[in-house]
């Protein structure tokens, strides 16, 4: 008794062929996604008393202007099991053609308003925000944090994203 298996895979491979030829199989286009988030620190190391400097870049990869943009940032699960490391975001400035400008919403929530107006196609914004490590901070732990975001377009549409995780800041001691 002969197997099916020769005569189904011949039948597959037809219709495959037939798709890929009248335009009805997916297409394997390279599209960047509308918008991406892109993390960097100035330092990948910290001593407690210091600072580092996390900038966050928000790219519009679209046709159409970001008219808002929601975006959250939380520690690492692995930074929130470490009680002895103590940090704060203490500052926020946004980088603009005419130089740095302070920003608000320094805290875990709604950094989108940061990001200032809106974002032309092809352009990005860059936001910094001041991570102060605590004098009394434990030592030998990194701290990490993660993002989720949510970008509106002037053409009515919308796109989020994350987890998108920042580089980890390593307290170490002197």
């Amino acid at each position: 008794m002969r197997s099916p298996l020769p005569r189904r895979l011949g039948l597959t491979a037809v219709l495959a062929f037939l798709l890929a030829v009248f335009g009805l199989a997916p297409s394997a286009s390279a599209d960047p996604a509308p918008t991406t988030l892109t993390f960097a620190t100035d330092s990948a190391t910290t001593t407690p008393g210091g600072t580092v400097k996390l900038s966050m870049t928000l790219t519009n990869n679209k046709t159409y202007d970001v008219w808002f943009v929601y975006q959250t940032i939380d520690p690492t699960w692995l930074t929130t099991q470490r009680p002895d490391l103590k940090y704060s975001f203490t500052g926020c400035s946004l980088a603009t053609a005419a130089g740095s400008t302070p920003c608000s919403g320094t805290g875990p929530n709604n950094l989108g308003a940061n990001y200032g107006s809106t974002i032309p196609p092809g352009q990005s914004r860059t936001v910094t925000l001041t991570l102060q490590v605590a004098a009394d901070s434990g030592c030998n732990g990194n701290i990490g944090f993660y993002s989720y975001y949510y970008a509106e377009f002037s053409d009515s549409s919308n796109t989020n994203g994350g987890p998108v995780y920042t580089p980890e800041t390593r307290v170490l001691c002197a």
